[in-house]
C-alpha cells in the first residue's frame, strides 16, 4: 500500500489548486481547496446561506477549471436564470486571483428556502444558463461555451458542459459550508474533478478503468472536501491509495478583486457631464459600489472626467 505524498513546505495545503495524477492510469484529476480566500469573498455581502453555498460552488469551480489553463488570462463561471437568484459568476485568474458576486432577491430566496434540504443550483437559478467565458486579454477574442442549467449542483452543470462542449467523461465533486474557526464560524470550499483520456493504440480501452476511477470518487465526501485538518495528500491517499497518486503543479489562491478607482474614473469618464451631474448625490459626490468586493469609490463628477 502506497503512503500518502510527503509534506512539502513549499505545497500549500490550502488556498490552493492542484493537478493529481493516479499511477499509471488514463485519468487526470484536479483538487482546489479554499479557506480564508472563500470566506473573504462570501463576507464581502450579506448572504442568505443558500445563495453564499451557491456561491462558493460556483467560485471553487472557476478555480478548479481555471487552474488548468496553460496561457495567462481570466476564467469566467456564470449560470444565470429565471428563478430567486438572478445570476452568480466567479472570476478566476491564472495568476491565482478570484472573485464573485451573486445578484438575488431576498423575499424569493425566503420562499425556496423552506424545505429542509438546502436549495440548489436549480431551484435558486430555474431556467436559465450556464456559461463559461475564456478571457486570453485585449488582443485576444473572448470564447465562451453555454449549456442549460442542469440538476442541483453546479457540477452537474460543469459535467454537462463538457459533455456536450468537449465530449470529455467529467466528474466534479462541489462542497461548500461552515467550520469553526475559534469564536467564529469562517466558510470554506472544496472541489475536485477527474477525466478521462481518450484511448489509443497504446493505451487500448479505458472504460474499465474510468468506471473504477468513478466509483472510487462518488466515496468523497462533502466534509472530507472542506475539513481544514485533512491535507489535500492525505484526501487523495484515501480516494487511491491502493493504486498511488501523487499530487502535481500546487499553486496558491487569494481572494482579490480587480476594482480600482482608475477603473472607476474611467467608467465614469465614458459619460457626458449632465449625466455625470445626474448621478451626484446631495453632497455633490458620485459614489460607485464594486459589486463584487461591495468597496465604495466616491468621486467628484468634474475630476472624474479628467
Amino acid at each position: 500500500m502506497s503512503a500518502p505524498t510527503p509534506a512539502n513546505p513549499d505545497v500549500p495545503t490550502d488556498n490552493l489548486a492542484a493537478a493529481f495524477q493516479i499511477e499509471g492510469w488514463p485519468v487526470r484529476g484536479r483538487l482546489v481547496r479554499l479557506g480564508d480566500a472563500i470566506d473573504t469573498v462570501l463576507a464581502a455581502h450579506a448572504y442568505p446561506e443558500p445563495v453564499a453555498a451557491l456561491l462558493g460552488e460556483c467560485c471553487a469551480l472557476a478555480a478548479l477549471i481555471g487552474s488548468s489553463l496553460k496561457f495567462e488570462g481570466r476564467l469566467l463561471v456564470q449560470a444565470q436564470g429565471d428563478g430567486p437568484v438572478r445570476y452568480v459568476v466567479a472570476d478566476y485568474g491564472t495568476d491565482g486571483t478570484l472573485r464573485g458576486y451573486c445578484r438575488f432577491d431576498p423575499a424569493e430566496v425566503a420562499a425556496a428556502s423552506q424545505g429542509f434540504a438546502r436549495p440548489g443550483a436549480q431551484s435558486l437559478l430555474g431556467q436559465g444558463v450556464f456559461i463559461m467565458t475564456l478571457d486570453r486579454g485585449p488582443d485576444f477574442e473572448r470564447t465562451q461555451g453555454v449549456t442549460p442549467i442542469e440538476g442541483e449542483s453546479l457540477s452537474l452543470c460543469a459535467e454537462h458542459y463538457f459533455a456536450q462542449s468537449e465530449q470529455v467523461p467529467t466528474q466534479v465533486r462541489l462542497a461548500v459550508g461552515e467550520v469553526l474557526d475559534g469564536d467564529r464560524r469562517q466558510w470554506r470550499a472544496g472541489g475536485a474533478m477527474i477525466q478521462v483520456i481518450a484511448a489509443d493504440d497504446a493505451r487500448g480501452s479505458t472504460e474499465e478503468v474510468w468506471e473504477r476511477s468513478r466509483a472510487l470518487f462518488q466515496t468523497l465526501g462533502d466534509d472530507e472536501l472542506i475539513d481544514p485538518t485533512i491535507t489535500p495528500a492525505t484526501l487523495l491517499h484515501r480516494l487511491f491509495h491502493e493504486d498511488g497518486v501523487r499530487l502535481e503543479d500546487a499553486r496558491q489562491l487569494r481572494a482579490e478583486c480587480r476594482c480600482s478607482a482608475e477603473r472607476v474614473e474611467g467608467m465614469l469618464a465614458s459619460f457626458p457631464a449632465e449625466e455625470r451631474a445626474d448621478m451626484a448625490e446631495d453632497d455633490g459626490k458620485i459614489r460607485v459600489t464594486c459589486e463584487y468586493c461591495g468597496k465604495v469609490y466616491e468621486m467628484d463628477p468634474v475630476t472624474a472626467a479628467d
